[in-house]
């Protein structure tokens, strides 16, 4: 896998609502702002 540089574009990705929708970053690009945020320990023990 390739290495994201800081101001690389995102690759795309998908991630899956409460109530099953697929929202894909691809389908926002142009016409939302998409905020990205990573919690590599968020709700875990660690």
């Amino acid at each position: 896998m390739a290495q994201v540089e800081v101001g690389d574009e995102a690759p795309d990705f998908a991630l899956h609502g409460a109530h099953g929708e697929e929202t894909r970053l691809r389908d926002l690009r142009g016409v939302k702002r998409a905020l990205l945020i990573f919690y590599p320990k968020d709700a875990t023990s660690g």
